[in-house]
């Protein structure tokens, strides 16, 4: 009898929706779904049944979907926002770095594939304090108030939140479902995610910003 684990009838992967070839995709052995693993600063739209997975440290993922239409995704994103000088991104530029430009672009990408407005449903991650040493204060904090500003803002609705505390956090979403599985990773070398994302900082520091994108209502 094949284990849970056989993956040599594992189906061929869908087709991504326009403009996310260049996420990683894999066959999770023990979901036996194909999933996507989405990095700072990228996000990922899909109507498949597949997953969506990351790893946060004091970075945030807004995991949204329309149940309705069967379409969801999950950003990922460093800091709140970006001087900008009244521009939005491009998708392939680094805008998705910042709070406002992750959380528009996923949205956007939601309606512009045919998700509804009005039928979102939200849940929030992450936030951690989990770097010590970074000069900048506390911006898991700065991130956790930002997204639920936003949220409030633009009158989205919240249906979940995991939040804060110290710990790294693995992140899988499955969008067809809503369904979030969340690992506080507290045996993990949490200084891995913690020098990591130093490391990703200090690259967006030092790196410019330029670039539009066509907003959708």
């Amino acid at each position: 009898m094949p284990s849970i684990f056989d993956d040599t009838n594992k189906p061929a992967p869908a087709k991504t929706l326009r403009g996310f070839a260049e996420i990683n995709r894999y066959w999770d052995r023990q979901r036996m779904m194909y999933a996507a693993k989405i990095l700072p600063g990228q996000y990922y739209v899909t109507v498949e049944e597949e997953l969506i997975v990351t790893v946060l440290g004091s970075c945030v993922s807004a995991c949204i979907r329309d149940p309705a239409m069967g379409i969801g995704g999950m950003n990922h994103f460093m800091l709140p926002s970006g001087d900008h000088n009244g521009k939005l991104m491009e998708r392939n530029s680094d805008a998705t770095r910042y709070g406002n430009f992750a959380m528009e672009k996923l949205i956007n990408d939601i309606l512009k594939n045919g998700g509804r407005r009005e039928n979102l449903e939200i849940k929030v991650f992450g936030g951690g304090k989990v770097i010590e040493h970074m000069t900048e204060a506390d911006i898991g904090g700065r991130n956790i108030r930002f997204v639920r500003e936003y949220l409030a803002t633009e009158g989205l609705r919240v249906v979940a939140e995991d939040l804060g505390d110290i710990y790294p956090r693995k992140v899988v979403y499955e969008p067809k479902t809503g369904k979030v599985q969340v690992k506080k990773l507290r045996t993990m070398h949490n200084d891995t995610v913690a020098k990591r994302e130093e490391s990703y900082k200090k690259e967006l520091d030092n790196k410019p910003v330029a670039g539009d994108i066509e907003l959708f209502d």
